[in-house]
């Protein structure tokens, strides 16, 4: 005899049909039944259905009526609040994917921008880094400016160079003193004294 176990839930012989529905398909139904609803056609066709509903059971003769005025057309009451029974919360629906998807759509918008942010700080740090670093740098115009004036010294000291070269220079001149007593020889020049005590010559 075998023994139940307690634990392991019985199955069910019984199977109801499956009707599970993708939520996403039944969302976009919902969408699209709500926006048709929000066209001129739907308004047009609801306003068609009702004046022919009203015609037909009041000018026809009671044997063709089949919601007869005398009890205020209950039928066309049930099918229009029928209908707006389920219209309210497929429209509901309707919003509330809306909303998801704009609040979606929100956040990815504030995503882009803090990178954007974050892209244009980093640009102009790295922007404001090439300017400091550009001051450093020997522009073509302080170059320039540099050359022309080591171009201008150089000529000035060739000029001078050259006055210098150009001067003429004594041949006699040895280049001695009045307090040199010697000559190119060596010789001591004395002086010589005559009988008179009154001319001195140099020997």
């Amino acid at each position: 005899m075998a023994v139940d176990d307690f634990e392991i839930p019985r199955s069910s012989k019984r199977k109801l049909p499956n009707f599970a529905m993708s939520p996403e398909t039944f969302g976009r139904g919902a969408e699209a039944f709500a926006r048709f609803m929000g066209t001129p056609a739907f308004l047009v066709g609801m306003t068609v259905f009702c004046a022919v509903w009203l015609g037909w059971n009041t000018l026809l003769p009671e044997s063709w009526q089949f919601d007869p005025r005398s009890l205020n057309f209950t039928l066309l009451t049930l099918i229009l609040s029928l209908q707006a029974s389920y219209a309210a919360p497929l429209i509901l629906l309707a919003e509330n994917r809306s909303t998801d998807r704009d609040r979606v759509e929100f956040e990815h918008d504030r995503q882009r921008a803090e990178r954007n942010l974050a892209d244009t700080e980093y640009l102009a740090r790295e922007v404001a880094a090439l300017r400091i670093a550009m001051r450093e740098v020997a522009t073509r115009d302080f170059i320039r400016s540099e050359l022309k004036d080591l171009l201008r010294e150089l000529e000035e000291e060739s000029r001078e160079a050259g006055r210098s070269a150009a001067e003429p220079k004594d041949p006699g001149y040895r280049g001695q003193g009045p307090d040199d007593g010697a000559d190119s020889q060596g010789v001591e020049l004395k002086p010589q004294e005559h009988s008179s005590g009154e001319e001195r010559t140099w020997t």
